[in-house]
């Protein structure tokens, strides 16, 4: 079937780049929240949408935190950081923002709709939707932190590492200036309790049990991705997590220093995955923890 030039266009999908914003909340003082920004229309797939925290005055261009959500790549919100954050107020993005910030938080592909390395590529189109549309959002995509919790914090890192070869379309998108992984997976193979079984949650991610797909597997690990013009990351990873042991965090940091990298390490001594065992005094300090390596990271002369 054949469609004339003008309707084809008309049934084209939208361009995002030239939607126009959706109207803005105002959830905290001094933040503006655009909930639901269509940021990239696969063919054959639900658009995917992001959210962007933004002061309500700026001041000029912005530093830029991507948050990445975890959920086991299967599941999970794009504003949801964590269910040791859920009761904060102001809540954490908001404070991020009140710091000098813009967030975004994108959503992705999960491992029910497509197998690595749908996710990243998904990420990789946020950067490059986030840097065509930062003039009128008032951003400074030059300056920007990747930051991700648990499978978030695995494709924060994978996208850090790789960014750079997931970009070739538009060469123009900035490297991340910094990468911040909270008790994320990053050596699949080795976090494989049973490599042949094709039915966990990294096996869904991949497509296979890791022993039979061994490629993908270490195509989607991100110590496999290390080079020596990484962005600095600051890896933070409690001590008794029963989910992904702390020995991935480690794994990552060893192979960023092996590289030059500048890699800070930060075992959390008791806790859990999300944070789990902390006083709440020892939540704030890991996020305190993050917010310095993401404004050390976005001064003019860190990078």
């Amino acid at each position: 079937m054949s469609l004339p030039p003008d309707l084809a266009a008309l049934l084209a999908p939208p361009d995002p780049a030239r939607l126009p914003l959706p109207p803005a909340a105002l959830p905290s003082p001094g933040v503006r929240l655009l909930r639901g920004v269509p940021y990239l229309v696969p063919d054959g797939h639900r658009p995917l949408e992001l959210d962007l925290w933004l002061p309500e005055k700026p001041t000029g261009p912005l530093p830029v935190v991507v948050f990445v959500h975890g959920g086991a790549w299967r599941t999970g919100l794009r504003g949801d950081p964590g269910p040791a954050f859920r009761s904060w107020r102001p809540g954490p993005f908001a404070r991020l923002v009140q710091a000098g910030f813009a967030v975004a938080c994108p959503g992705y592909r999960l491992s029910g709709e497509a197998v690595h390395p749908a996710q990243v590529d998904d990420l990789s189109a946020a950067l490059a939707w986030l840097h065509v549309r930062s003039g009128e959002l008032g951003l400074d995509t030059a300056r920007t932190v990747l930051w991700g919790e648990s499978a978030g914090g695995h494709l924060a890192a994978l996208l850090a590492l790789t960014s750079r070869r997931r970009t070739p379309s538009t060469p123009s998108v900035p490297p991340v200036t910094g990468c911040v992984t909270w008790y994320a997976p990053t050596d699949l193979l080795a976090l494989a309790g049973d490599p042949a079984d094709g039915h966990t949650f990294e096996a869904l991610l991949v497509g296979g049990a890791p022993a039979d797909v061994p490629d993908r597997t270490r195509d989607a690990s991100p110590v496999h991705h290390v080079t020596a013009d990484a962005p600095p990351f600051l890896v933070l990873h409690g001590t008794e997590d029963h989910i992904v042991p702390g020995d991935q965090g480690v794994r990552l940091a060893a192979a960023l220093r092996e590289a030059g990298v500048p890699a800070d390490l930060r075992l959390i001594e008791g806790a859990d995955h999300l944070w789990y065992g902390l006083s709440d005094a020892e939540v704030e300090r890991c996020f305190a923890l993050s917010l310095d390596f993401s404004r050390r990271r976005t001064t003019p002369s860190s990078h």
